[in-house]
């Protein structure tokens, strides 16, 4: 089942995100309704806040061309109490977008490699070294959990110039559903 989203403004987008004690059908169910929501809305994650649970759950699909042409969703993973352990001292800028923030694209530096740490549906904790785009990706999502959005990555100049168009999004998108 698809979702609402959360938009740029919405208070839960903010706050740090409760561990998951328990793994029931209902947090099941949340992670495939989450991987039905990311899937409908083309994105490459989602996270728990984004569908209004502050909850510490985060999935990521990949979209992979078929022979057809087409792009199939493919590989969807779900992260539970998710930790980063390490990250590399080198960086990559490259650009981020969230659906949170629709139509706003900007770079953000962040490490080029990391390993991380997390809880499968089954329960298992299960640790993975990720590299460019999926560390990014996976960054990203843990953001999320812990209240930050990709736009408080940036300074200076490069934010100042991004707050009209954060007005106009908050306007758009989360007062209209707000009301």
């Amino acid at each position: 089942m698809r979702l609402p989203l959360a938009f740029y403004g919405d208070p839960i987008l903010r706050k740090k995100a409760a561990p998951i004690k328990e793994i029931t059908n209902e947090i099941r169910q949340l992670a495939q309704d989450m991987i039905d929501t990311v899937v409908a809305e083309h994105g490459v994650g989602l996270a728990g806040p984004q569908v209004h649970q502050s909850l510490t759950i985060f999935i990521t699909v990949d979209y992979v061309e078929q022979e057809d042409g087409k792009w199939a969703c493919e590989n969807p993973r779900v992260y539970l109490n998710p930790k980063i352990l390490s990250r590399s001292e080198e960086l990559e800028t490259d650009e981020e977008g969230c659906l949170s923030i629709p139509d706003l694209r900007a770079s953000v530096a962040r490490p080029v490699k990391i390993e991380i740490e997390a809880m499968d549906l089954e329960g298992k904790i299960f640790k993975e070294e990720l590299h460019g785009f999926n560390a990014r990706r996976f960054m990203h999502e843990n953001d999320h959990v812990n209240g930050v959005l990709f736009i408080d990555r940036i300074r200076g100049k490069e934010r100042k110039e991004l707050e009209g168009a954060l007005r106009q999004i908050k306007k758009d998108y989360y007062l209209k559903v707000k009301k």
